[in-house]
């Protein structure tokens, strides 16, 4: 989801790469839980990559998932998911700990972390009023994000990021509104609602659908 403001409002001034250290550790957020707990609205919106591996964690579908762990909503210009954060999460345990961790999405492992993009590209910043745990240590980007193969990983963020940037525009310039809805939901059925493969590799599923939703788009928005 996109943000408003500008990065010296909500940032330290700096900005990421892969390899930097940058001080993001709140040592296991231990006694805390507290951004877990909050309404956070639609901001832990989901990409693919997210969905694929909250399917992989609960063993349940994306469809079984929609309406309590995972809601819709229209977000700057496209039907996405979001994590249900009326409550808190609903994957925190009664000890305050995430339930599956190891498979939690983008938006908490980057946490107080965000992604500043331009030119087709992006690169990390640092959030300082968010966490409220003081004294973090360094740690470098890489390993706080501890997604592998990481290099796979950022070109698919960087390939949904301009995809997601693309329908926007082309439905932006869509003079019908039935067309612009029948595209919205053909690209959550496409990329959400149809199941992946949770043994297979994701991203060369991830890229063969880009390629169908890229070829899809110019019949559907006409």
């Amino acid at each position: 989801m996109l943000r408003e403001g500008t990065l010296e409002e909500i940032s330290d001034g700096r900005l990421y790469e892969l390899n930097d250290m940058v001080r993001a550790d709140a040592a296991g957020c231990v006694g805390c839980s507290k951004c877990c707990r909050s309404d956070m609205g639609t901001s832990i919106t989901l990409d693919p990559y997210d969905v694929w591996m909250l399917c992989k964690a609960t063993g349940r579908s994306f469809s079984d998932m929609v309406e309590k762990e995972i809601r819709l909503s229209v977000l700057d210009g496209l039907i996405l998911p979001h994590m249900n954060m009326e409550k808190g999460c609903l994957f925190l345990n009664e000890e305050g700990r995430c339930s599956i961790h190891p498979y939690r999405p983008s938006i908490c492992r980057l946490f107080p972390l965000g992604r500043y993009y331009k030119d087709g590209d992006f690169k990390y910043f640092l959030q300082v009023n968010e966490c409220t745990k003081k004294n973090k240590s360094k740690v470098k980007v890489q390993k706080w994000i501890d997604i592998e193969p990481i290099e796979e990983h950022t070109a698919f963020v960087r390939k949904w990021h301009n995809y997601l940037q693309l329908a926007r525009r082309k439905s932006g310039e869509a003079k019908d509104p039935q067309q612009v809805r029948n595209f919205m939901l053909f690209l959550l059925e496409l990329f959400f609602v149809a199941e992946y493969d949770k043994e297979a590799d994701f991203f060369g599923q991830f890229d063969q659908r880009v390629k169908t939703a890229v070829r899809e788009m110019k019949k559907i928005l006409r």
